[in-house]
């Protein structure tokens, strides 16, 4: 499911590194980023950019098979933090977003590590990749971090999904311990933000089963609740703010949302 269309995911991307380049103007690139604190920020420019070119390049080959590093041009970035020339790399991945999924439709076969082999997930996944990832650089480099919330809470929609796909797949992961025989049986989480339109229903519950937790959009109550503003509760969710950072409040049981941030992860 997704709330966004496919032509938003693909000028998304796009935006996205835009409003990265301009996070990265006259930042410290050799400062360490809090939220990957084994990363600098020109590090993170450069897992980022690699990352976009790497999945338009499985887009643009329309990839049967994963694509090694090594044989996606340009994936490294250039070398040092030449703030110039690591801004001319990531307009240049921007444009190369462009070509790839350029006349590309949603549902055309594409390779990936997911259930969903096709051009549209890789759209949606670089959307989020960046936009997150974009946070760890505002955090970095103290400034304001602006999402829109539409894609804000696309990005909580993919990021419970993906999560669900990580249960079912990689068995003794983590995430396999997100269910009713661990978690206790009738227990859930509600995720409530607080300034969004309500158009946008951005609020969702958790419910923790025997094979694993189920999920919907909607306004119930629970056995803990996680209410703020809607990039605040995004910020939570993804772990790149505390609990106790100030924006959001925890009501109920705050040891099952502590549990879920702790084994809700992939890759």
């Amino acid at each position: 499911m997704t709330t966004l269309e496919y032509d938003r995911h693909c000028a998304e991307i796009t935006v996205q590194l835009g409003l990265l380049r301009e996070t990265l103007a006259g930042a410290d690139l050799s400062a360490t980023v809090p939220t990957c604190p084994e990363w600098t920020l020109g590090y993170l420019a450069r897992h980022v950019g690699g990352a976009v070119r790497w999945a338009a390049r499985l887009v643009a080959t329309r990839a049967t098979e994963d694509i090694p590093e090594e044989d996606v041009p340009g994936i490294r970035g250039p070398e040092g933090d030449d703030p110039a020339a690591l801004d001319a790399w990531l307009a240049e991945t921007a444009e190369l977003v462009a070509a790839a999924w350029g006349g590309v439709d949603a549902d055309t076969p594409v390779w990936s590590w997911s259930d969903q082999h096709h051009a549209g997930f890789w759209a949606r996944r670089m959307t989020h990749e960046v936009a997150v990832h974009r946070a760890d650089a505002a955090i970095a480099a103290g400034v304001p971090y602006v999402v829109a919330a539409d894609v804000a809470a696309d990005a909580i929609d993919e990021w419970l999904e993906i999560v669900q796909f990580v249960q079912r797949s990689e068995v003794g992961d983590s995430a396999g311990e997100l269910c009713a025989a661990v978690v206790g049986d009738g227990r859930s989480i509600h995720l409530h933000a607080t300034d969004a339109v309500p158009s946008l229903e951005a609020e969702w519950l958790i419910e923790f089963g025997a094979e694993g937790f189920a999920w919907r959009r909607g306004h119930e109550k629970a056995s803990v609740a996680v209410r703020g503003p809607l990039t605040e509760v995004l910020l939570a969710f993804y772990r790149r703010r505390g609990l106790d950072g100030g924006g959001v409040e925890v009501l109920g049981e705050r040891g099952l949302m502590e549990f879920w941030l702790e084994r809700a992860s992939f890759g």
